[in-house]
């Protein structure tokens, strides 16, 4: 399908001009909305999590990783390079991805603990209308950029 709109917009002057003109709007449209009626707090529409609590979390990121045949590759093609002459290849490779996780835990671990108090300041209400002002400002000007694009 998508081949088929870009064929059409190479084609047709009038649709690119038509399809420009509507995206246009649309941005401009979202834009004013967000600069004029910023929204006071964060509401979510999606489904809650299903609760399958901590242990849940682990196994089903566990899963994926193992499952997953890039990390295996990673490992496989990244690892060996470091591993010095002379060393048991299988116990230094299996140290050195041990490490790997490890680091990566730690990383993690820290971005969630500054998530949190990160997640607080976004959430209030005149941060959100600050941002979501913002945003409009952005859409705005995407809008306006777009409407004054030339075709090649």
């Amino acid at each position: 399908m998508s081949l088929g709109l870009g064929a059409l917009l190479a084609a047709s002057e009038y649709a690119f001009t038509l399809l420009k003109w509507a995206g246009a709007a649309y941005l401009l449209w979202l834009g004013v909305h967000l600069v004029l009626k910023p929204r006071d707090r964060l509401t979510l529409n999606s489904a809650p999590a299903t609760g399958s609590g901590t242990r849940g979390d682990l196994i089903r990121g566990y899963l994926s990783n193992i499952l997953n045949p890039k990390v295996g590759i990673f490992y496989v093609t990244f690892l060996p390079q470091f591993v010095p002459a002379g060393v048991n290849v299988a116990g230094f490779s299996f140290l050195l991805a041990c490490i790997h996780v490890l680091l990566g835990m730690l990383w993690f671990a820290l971005l969630i603990a500054a998530t949190i108090p990160l997640g607080r300041f976004l959430a209030r209400p005149p941060v959100i209308r600050a941002l979501d002002r913002l945003t409009g400002i952005f859409f705005i000007g995407f809008g306006i950029r777009l409407a004054l694009a030339k075709r090649h």
